[in-house]
């Protein structure tokens, strides 16, 4: 099931990849100052580098500082790569992994746009990282962990590549309470970030678990259905396919393949039978690995 995932997730977010989804759509970037970005930070990168697929902004509390090493797991168009290469300057390094090839080209051909000498993008799966152990000093990541299938390894792997005393600051998708059955064994339910979420107190247990020293989860309690936005965009795809109901998380349906739509309006019906935010938060996640 866990390769099925695996698989599923790259297809949708290749397809976003390809897309031409960008700060330039009024409704992604309706969406992405809706999870906590000034128009001044969208404004600051290159547009495409925003497709509207965040659930908050981990660089306004990771407290990034310069000459540091700062990895963003999942790294998709590049966003919070280009924010915190600022913020770690010309002696630091900002370094995007992402596992779908879409994403690093578009990730690469934005930095090359943006000429940024700091960043670098690797293609990797995030339980699986490309990094030596204690070599970073913080690892931030956007609505990502909860599509990894197996997310303590996930966890494993970010305490063992951060420094003694290196710090997680993350925004994700976790549960409030448990799913109805036929939600959280929705494939597209998993891919558009609602079925893979985990329960708040199992994601801090499972940092704690895999060696954190403090975990600390806050619900923002922003309201999901702001994806809603960027249904009926114009033009947001390289492609000419209808629209059809948003997704409330990881939306852009417009996006999708026809083959996909009858798949993607059975998820809209099934939503609209469950309030998202009954059952799903956006969450700001900081830990501590022990010095």
């Amino acid at each position: 099931m866990s390769k099925q995932i695996e698989e599923a997730v790259k297809d949708r977010y290749g397809t976003f990849a390809a897309s031409a989804l960008s700060s330039e759509h009024t409704g992604v970037r309706s969406v992405a100052e809706a999870f906590g970005y000034s128009s001044e930070e969208l404004s600051s990168i290159p547009a495409e580098a925003n497709m509207g697929l965040s659930c908050g902004n981990p660089t306004a509390y990771a407290h990034l500082r310069p000459g540091e090493v700062v990895v963003d797991l999942g790294c998709g168009g590049g966003l919070d790569v280009f924010l915190a290469s600022s913020k770690v300057g010309p002696k630091g390094r900002a370094i995007g992994i992402d596992m779908t090839p879409e994403m690093i080209e578009r990730a690469r051909r934005n930095a090359a746009k943006g000429d940024y000498a700091n960043v670098e993008f690797h293609l990797a799966k995030i339980d699986k990282l490309p990094l030596e152990d204690n070599s970073v000093d913080c690892v931030i990541s956007n609505c990502v962990i909860n599509l990894a299938p197996d997310k303590q390894a996930v966890f494993r792997e970010i305490a063992r590549v951060l420094k003694p005393g290196g710090r997680l600051a993350v925004s994700d998708i976790a549960l409030k309470k448990e799913l109805p059955a036929e939600v959280s064994s929705d494939l597209l339910a998993y891919v558009g970030c609602i079925a893979g979420a985990i329960l708040i107190d199992d994601y801090r247990r499972g940092l704690i678990e895999a060696g954190f020293a403090h975990a600390e989860i806050i619900d923002t309690r922003q309201d999901l259905n702001v994806y809603s936005k960027l249904e009926n965009q114009e033009s947001c795809c390289s492609t000419t396919a209808s629209v059809s109901n948003a997704l409330p998380v990881a939306s852009a349906s417009c996006c999708a393949p026809p083959s996909d739509k009858l798949a993607l309006n059975h998820l809209a019906d099934l939503l609209t039978r469950y309030s998202v935010n009954d059952y799903a938060a956006s969450v700001r996640v900081f830990a501590i690995k022990p010095s």
